[in-house]
């Protein structure tokens, strides 16, 4: 059995021999498809560009989303803070009962020790940053 294997080099002649054009001839490029399926099963849409908006603050009221932080943005925060204390940074509070980094870092999250801000943004570019003292 004979496995032929693919260089640089043979990939490179392979392309060459393929663009040899006769003189006088012009290529034309083929657009690019991004899906295998047929033309008629591809739904695409037209690009958007859309600026980031901030929200002006409103005292210390969350206008966009939940009044609290989600799972999603408490584990991110958990996950986050504890890489830091295991790395040798110092806790923001007294390590009471809590045995392992993730534990302080759950606990700085509960008592809202951490000086940092979430970024929640809507589809059409509008944002706020949430301060995590302004949470319930």
């Amino acid at each position: 059995m004979v496995v032929k294997r693919f260089t640089k080099k043979t990939v490179a002649k392979k392309a060459v021999s393929k663009s040899k054009l006769k003189k006088g001839e012009v290529r034309e490029e083929e657009p690019i498809k991004k899906s295998n399926r047929p033309e008629d099963e591809v739904v695409t849409y037209a690009e958007m560009d859309f600026e980031l908006k901030e929200i002006a603050a409103q005292g210390s009221k969350v206008l966009i989303g939940l009044p609290w932080l989600t799972r999603f943005e408490r584990a991110r925060i958990t996950g986050a803070r504890a890489l830091q204390l295991s790395l040798g940074a110092p806790p923001l509070i007294a390590a009471a009962g809590a045995s392992t980094s993730i534990g302080l870092a759950m606990g700085e999250v509960a008592q809202k020790a951490l000086p940092i801000s979430i970024r929640r943004v809507l589809p059409n570019g509008v944002y706020q940053d949430i301060p995590i003292d302004w949470m319930r």
